[in-house]
């Protein structure tokens, strides 16, 4: 398990680790939110770089059989 530490401007430094496992950069942004009791950091992508980031997602779905 990764630790950070809260600076005295409150500021965090993403471990290296995880920078690279999630292609993070300098200047992208993250939105911040509070979740149950924990805070949340979600990357905010640009649309047009996630075309194709579903290519090969399976999209058959078991329908009941009153919706066939």
């Amino acid at each position: 398990m990764l630790t950070v530490t809260i600076s005295p401007k409150y500021q965090v430094v993403i471990p290296k680790e995880l920078r690279e496992a999630l292609h993070l950069l300098p200047g992208e942004k993250l939105q911040v939110f509070r979740y149950q009791n924990r805070i949340e950091f979600v990357m905010i992508r640009d649309i047009k770089k996630m075309r194709g980031f579903l290519k090969g997602i399976d999209t058959q779905i078991e329908r009941d059989e009153d919706r066939t």
